[in-house]
């Protein structure tokens, strides 16, 4: 089955374990105010393409309704749908995470403009982090008081604290970059003696 569903999938269905039935537009609410910080927040599209695939395997329940006029579908996950996420979750290696950092890609080939617009990347990038910090913060807040073990926010908290640790890094290591990028002044057509 794992080879059948991506990651995504997955990931969907992890969404789905909070005791609630969702709309695929409440489902792409929740994954965008948790899996952005950590993983690619799916689209819409991408959404409703898992959650029909689920479905077809047995994995999720969508149960229609009208709403004002409309009809509107919510999402459950199934006893298969436990099963199956318990199988990837339990039968998966870890893997070590694919970095993808535009930031150190850019800094890497710095020499290639001037020290000033590779400063004002690294200026941009620690605004971008205050507020992903700042976004993060809130969603741990959110999560208090449902956080000690054996309640049901006790990982989503866990990795809101490590997704806030690691912004915390970042940013010390860009300010790091950035104070070496002033003693030595160098950049695209620069040497120092």
């Amino acid at each position: 089955m794992s080879q059948e569903i991506p990651v995504t999938g997955y990931a969907i269905l992890g969404l789905l374990t909070f005791g609630d039935e969702l709309t695929g537009y409440e489902i792409k609410q929740r994954a965008d105010i948790t899996l952005r910080f950590y993983w690619v927040s799916p689209a819409m599209s991408q959404i409703y393409t898992e959650l029909r695939r689920l479905t077809e395997h047995g994995l999720v329940r969508a149960d229609a309704r009208q709403d004002g006029g409309r009809e509107v579908t919510s999402y459950a996950i199934t006893a298969e749908g436990q099963v199956a996420l318990r199988a990837w979750m339990d039968g998966t290696p870890a893997g070590f995470p694919v970095l993808k950092h535009t930031v150190l890609l850019r800094l890497l080939i710095g020499h290639a403009t001037e020290p000033d617009r590779t400063r004002q990347m690294l200026h941009d990038y620690l605004g971008e982090l205050d507020a992903a910090i700042h976004d993060l913060s809130n969603v741990r807040e959110s999560l208090r008081g449902a956080d000690r073990p054996g309640e049901p926010f006790r990982f989503p908290s866990l990795v809101a604290d490590w997704g806030l640790d690691y912004f915390a890094a970042e940013a010390q290591h860009a300010q790091r970059a950035l104070s070496s990028l002033d003693e030595t002044g160098t950049g695209a057509g620069e040497t120092t003696e």
